[in-house]
């Protein structure tokens, strides 16, 4: 775990650094479990994320944008109430825990001062926000609802006291001396690092795991002292924002330098842009993975039933193969009509057309007679010539259905929430899906979807179509024809654009990076991606949505990169 009692206390000390004394001007609630404060302070607008995503619950300044629902949810309206124009006083942690207090002042709706405490427990799956009447200890309302029927200890409920969580009755590592540390562990059991988290507050098992390492020979001597030297780090405020690879290929991140970890190391100017590097998309993957969940199951299955009949139809054209040993059956059966009566099984005949003149053994069915046999094997050959054509159409129309269903699919694990929308759109237009009636505004009949911008280093803008409705207008409709097209080769993936009929090297080499980091081969290195003219792009006639052909074009191999992603991205805000 990285977000520990430890993280918590440098994460809070970086977010009071800035907020203290600044005043809440808006309040969002983009997504279920995440609030967005927009504080200005210093002279400045600073956004502060607060979740208690049951994955990803953290607390932290960030540069993301989010996409805020048309209506805000309940929680959202009673947070706009009771903080909007209110001055953050003091921010703080609670103990050693992963909690971080805001304390607000202002004045109430009928002109009095007030003053609350906002607070976020980042618990994992029992993380919350909870809203607090100071003067009263007081819940008015928590992100989350927890009644005593699922927590003994307390409940979150508006009206009820707030309670702390149980304390865990352990040792606080910063007044812990080495011989407090020979004293609660049991060097002759093991586990060294297992019993620095079960003895001391705020301690994950990475950090533990790290004093271990740092401690060499791990003992009753070395073991105190390279734990202290850890704590004394983290208490002279010696951070270092870092996402390191652990042995599993996992990023890991923490305001200490990893040294137990071998993996590429990255560092960052602040832990808030560290978290936003490293959460960078996957929270909202969580988030369209809720959404998408009819529409991912609805093209699994599609992808999984156009498998099994390309595989069915393949069979049936390697029987379709046969059909010339049925035409040599009947011309055999039809020479040796004399030696064959009605009832038999089989018959064993000479084979003109084998130079050796070698035996065949025709299997006969008993019921017919000698020329019915006969013009039965003349029937399966002609049946097989014909089947042959219309099983390859067959197989060629199930190929094409299943790359489309595949490009979908790829297009699903680069959605944001508005792309999925266009997604399930397109299958209710296709005919895959039934159009849901939906209630409130109608989308504009002419709308037009809305591309990922990006910036290249040299300024040229470059546009990214996420999924086909946006491949479809970027290619077709806003692309100049002289302007630069992207693709990865054979490979399902978003249509890329820059524009500028001539772009630098360095500026195709970008927009290869992100047709190949949108696209199947997101995880591959060395993807060779297409570049050519928009002009050299058609697509035919009755094609399937985001399907084009195109020639005359040249081949970069490109390994993708979530940083230059970001960088290209981090352009457009500037």
């Amino acid at each position: 775990m990285s977000f520990d009692g430890l993280f918590t206390k440098a994460m809070t000390e970086e977010i009071a650094s800035l907020l203290e004394g600044g005043r809440i001007n808006k309040v969002h609630q983009p997504y279920k479990n995440e609030v967005i404060l927009v504080v200005r302070a210093g002279g400045k607008n600073h956004k502060l994320l607060l979740s208690a995503h049951p994955s990803y619950s953290r607390v932290q300044m960030t540069e993301e944008s989010y996409e805020n629902p048309k209506e805000a949810p309940m929680f959202c309206m009673l947070l706009r109430k009771h903080l909007e124009g209110y001055t953050i006083e003091n921010i703080y942690q609670y103990e050693l825990d992963r909690m971080i207090i805001f304390e607000v002042k202002g004045r109430n709706e009928l002109g009095d001062v007030s003053q609350k405490q906002l607070i976020i427990e980042i618990m994992g799956r029992h993380s919350n926000i909870v809203l607090v009447d100071k003067e009263r200890n007081m819940i008015l309302d928590s992100i989350k609802h927890v009644s005593h029927a699922v927590n003994s200890y307390r409940a979150i409920l508006p009206g009820q006291e707030y309670k702390a969580p149980p304390a865990q009755e352990k040792n606080d590592p910063f007044k812990a001396t080495e011989d407090d540390i020979r004293k609660n562990i049991d060097f002759n059991a093991g586990k060294l690092d297992r019993q620095l988290v079960a003895h001391f507050s705020g301690v994950s098992p990475l950090v533990a795991k790290e004093a271990v390492y740092r401690a060499g020979l791990a003992n009753s001597t070395t073991l105190p002292t390279a734990f202290l030297k850890v704590i004394q780090e983290i208490s002279e405020q010696k951070y270092t924002a870092t996402i390191k690879q652990d042995g599993n290929n996992k990023e890991v991140f923490y305001m200490l330098s990893l040294e137990h970890l071998s993996g590429n190391q990255r560092t960052f100017s602040s832990l808030s842009e560290m978290l936003d590097r490293y959460y960078f998309g996957k929270a909202e993957r969580d988030r369209v993975k809720q959404k998408s969940q009819d529409v991912e199951r609805f093209i699994t299955n599609e992808i999984e039933k156009n498998s099994k009949k390309i595989g069915k139809l393949e069979r049936t054209l390697k029987d379709t193969e046969r059909g010339e040993q049925y035409q040599l059956f009947g011309e055999l059966l039809t020479a040796n009509l004399y030696q064959m009566k009605k009832g038999m099984k089989e018959i064993e005949v000479v084979n003109y057309y084998d130079e050796e003149q070698s035996m065949v053994t025709i299997p006969l069915d008993p019921l017919k007679n000698p020329s019915d046999n006969a013009q039965k094997y003349f029937s399966r050959y002609q049946k097989s010539k014909n089947a042959v054509g219309v099983v390859q159409e067959q197989i060629e129309k199930t190929k094409m259905e299943l790359a489309y269903f595949e490009a979908l699919h790829q297009q699903l694990q680069s959605a944001s929430p508005r792309d999925i929308e266009e997604i399930r759109e397109e299958l209710q237009e296709e005919g895959y899906i039934r159009q849901k009636k939906k209630k409130g505004m109608k989308k504009p009949a002419n709308a037009k979807p809305q591309l990922e911008t990006y910036y290249a280093t040299d300024g040229d803008l470059i546009f990214v179509g996420k999924n086909n409705k946006q491949n479809d207008y970027l290619t077709n409709k806003f692309a100049r024809r002289d302007e630069i097209w992207l693709h990865t080769k054979d490979i399902p993936g978003s249509h890329v654009v820059i524009r500028n009929e001539s772009p630098s090297e360095k500026t195709i080499k970008e927009a290869a990076v992100l047709a190949a980091f949108f696209s199947k081969a997101k995880q591959s290195s060395s993807v060779p991606v297409d570049f050519t003219q928009v002009r050299h792009v058609k697509k035919p006639n009755g094609s399937k949505p985001g399907f084009v052909i195109y020639d005359q074009q040249q081949t970069v191999y490109i390994t993708p990169d979530a940083d230059t992603v970001i960088r290209l991205k981090e352009a457009v805000k500037e």
